[in-house]
C-alpha cells in the first residue's frame, strides 16, 4: 500500500509549480525556500480524460478563417488590451494585487456583455456569497436580466450549471478557490489549479464559451503557479496600480489574438471603474510649473503614445553610501544612467542621493524614457527648471549618445496635440520625420546637447 501511495504522490512548489518526486527545501526553479507541498495525484488524469477530440484533422487549405468576429465589452480600454475585443472560445486570465479592482472590472464587463444581443453571462464567485455580489452590483449600479450569479467552489457542480444555462461567457472568481471532488488535494494547490484550468479551457474550446479567470498573485506580484496557469490560457492580463491612487493600468503580458504591448487606463471611483480616454492629459494635469527636476517624456504603449511626467530629486548624501530610489522605472537602469551622466556630462551626481519617480503611478520600461531621466536628474542637480513646453524622447547609450527610437512621429503628434512647443528627439529620427507646423523639432546627438537645449540659463 505504501509503494502504491508513493507512486501517486508528488511534491509541488506552491510558488512556481516545479515538480519533484521527493521533498526538497530549496526550489531549483524559482529559488524559494520551504514551498514544496506533497499532493496526491489522481489515478487517471482528468486533464487527459477531458481532451477527447472536439475537432477533426483537416487540410490547412480547407480551413476557413472567420474574420472580424470580435465581441465588444463596450469598454474601449478593455477592448484595446484584448486586441480589439473578445474572441469566442478564448480563456482570459486576470491577475493583480488584492483589492486592486479585478472583480469590479469583470463585473462591469459581464454586465455589458449580458446586455448585448443574445448575451448571457454566468458570474461564479468562490469568495463571496450571491448577496455580497448583489451588493457590489448595486454599488456599481449594474442590473441586467441576462447576468446570472452563482456562489460555488465545486467545479463539477459549476460545469453542470453551465451545461444547463448555456451562457456566452463565464467568469471564475477566483481559480484558487475552485476544486474538483475527484482530487484529494486542497483548493488552491497546484494539482487543483491545473486540473480546474484545464477543464475550463476544454469547456471554452469545445463550446465556444468565453471564460474569464481571476488569479491570485504571489508576494513578488507574479501569478500564483505561473507555469501552470499562463501556459494554458490564451490571454494573460495584469491589473496594476496602487490602492492609494485613483488610476489603474490593465496590461497584457500574453495574447494569442493581439498585441502584448497594449495598456488600458482606468480611474477607480465610488461607482466603479471609469475609462480614461486621454491618459496623457490626466498624468500631466498636476505637473508643477517651473519646478527643477520635472520633465515630460513621450512614451509608447502598444499603438498608443502616452506623455508622462518624470521627476527627479538629487540631494547631498548624509551617509557614506548614496541612496538610490526609483518608482515606476527600473532601478538598475537609473543607476546606469547616473554613471553615464557623471562620466560623459561631467556632473558629479555619483556622491548624491538620487530619487526618480514617474508621476501618476504608471510604470515605464521602454528605452525611450532614458533621455527624460537624464534631463530630470541634471535639472534637479543644477536646480534649473526644464524650459516650459518641452517634451523629450530618446535612448541613451554608454558613450552618452542619444539613439533613435520607434514611433517618433506618433509621439510628436501627441505632444503637439497637447500644446507642447518643442520636442527634443534623437538626431537619427530626423530623416524619417515630416515637418510639423505647431511644434519645433530639435535633433540631438549627445546628452550634453540635450541638457543645454532643455535647461534655462540664469
Amino acid at each position: 500500500m505504501k509503494s502504491e501511495r508513493k507512486d501517486r504522490t508528488k511534491f509541488f512548489c506552491q510558488e512556481c509549480g516545479y515538480e519533484s518526486l521527493k521533498w526538497i527545501g530549496h526550489c531549483p526553479d524559482c529559488g524559494k525556500w520551504n514551498t514544496f507541498v506533497e499532493e496526491v495525484l489522481p489515478a487517471h488524469s482528468t486533464q487527459a480524460q477531458a481532451f477527447i477530440s472536439y475537432d477533426k484533422p483537416k487540410p490547412i487549405k480547407d480551413i476557413e478563417v472567420q474574420e472580424n468576429l470580435r465581441i465588444s465589452t463596450n469598454m474601449e480600454e478593455f477592448d484595446r488590451v484584448l486586441g480589439g475585443g473578445l474572441v469566442a472560445g478564448s480563456v482570459i486570465l486576470i491577475g493583480g494585487d488584492p483589492g486592486i479592482g479585478k472583480s469590479t472590472l469583470l463585473l462591469q464587463a459581464s454586465n455589458n456583455l449580458s446586455q448585448s444581443k443574445d448575451g448571457l453571462v454566468l458570474y461564479v464567485s468562490g469568495e463571496e456569497s450571491s448577496s455580497q455580489t448583489k451588493l457590489r452590483a448595486e454599488r456599481l449600479r449594474l442590473s441586467s436580466e441576462n447576468l446570472y450569479v452563482l456562489s460555488e467552489t465545486n467545479l463539477d457542480v459549476i460545469l453542470d450549471h453551465i451545461s444547463k444555462l448555456n451562457p456566452n461567457a463565464v467568469v471564475i472568481d477566483s481559480i484558487q478557490t475552485m476544486f474538483r471532488s475527484g482530487l484529494s488535494s486542497s483548493p488552491g494547490s497546484i494539482t487543483q489549479v491545473r486540473e480546474c484550468t484545464a477543464q475550463l479551457m476544454y469547456l471554452a474550446k469545445s463550446k465556444g464559451i468565453i471564460v474569464f479567470i481571476i488569479g491570485h498573485v504571489t508576494k513578488e506580484g507574479n501569478l500564483a503557479g505561473p507555469k501552470v496557469l499562463e501556459h494554458i490560457v490564451d490571454t494573460v492580463l495584469y491589473f496594476e496600480g496602487d490602492e492609494h491612487r485613483l488610476y489603474r493600468v490593465l496590461r497584457t503580458t500574453k495574447n494569442r489574438f493581439g498585441s502584448t504591448n497594449e495598456i488600458g487606463i482606468f480611474e477607480m471611483r465610488s461607482n466603479g471603474l471609469v475609462q480614461v480616454g486621454n491618459p496623457s492629459q490626466v498624468f500631466l494635469s498636476e505637473r508643477p510649473v517651473g519646478s527643477p527636476g520635472s520633465v515630460v517624456v513621450a512614451t509608447q504603449e502598444g499603438d498608443r503614445p502616452i506623455l508622462v511626467e518624470v521627476q527627479a530629486l538629487v540631494t547631498g548624501s548624509n551617509f557614506g553610501m548614496p541612496q538610490r530610489r526609483t518608482t515606476g522605472v527600473d532601478y538598475n537602469r537609473v543607476s546606469l544612467l547616473i554613471a553615464v551622466l557623471e562620466k560623459r556630462a561631467g556632473l558629479q551626481v555619483g556622491g548624491c542621493d538620487a530619487f526618480v519617480n514617474v508621476a501618476g503611478g504608471i510604470k515605464v520600461d521602454e528605452p525611450a524614457a532614458d533621455l527624460g531621466i537624464i534631463i530630470a536628474i541634471a535639472s534637479s542637480f543644477k536646480d534649473i527648471p526644464v524650459e516650459q513646453g518641452v517634451v523629450v524622447l530618446g535612448e541613451v547609450g554608454l558613450s552618452g549618445e542619444v539613439r533613435a527610437v520607434n514611433y517618433a512621429e506618433r509621439r510628436i503628434k501627441e505632444s503637439e496635440k497637447l500644446g507642447f512647443k518643442k520636442c527634443i528627439v534623437p538626431n537619427g529620427n530626423l530623416k524619417e520625420l515630416q515637418k510639423f507646423k505647431g511644434i519645433e523639432i530639435v535633433g540631438v546627438r549627445m546628452i550634453q546637447e540635450s541638457i543645454a537645449e532643455c535647461l534655462k540659463r540664469g
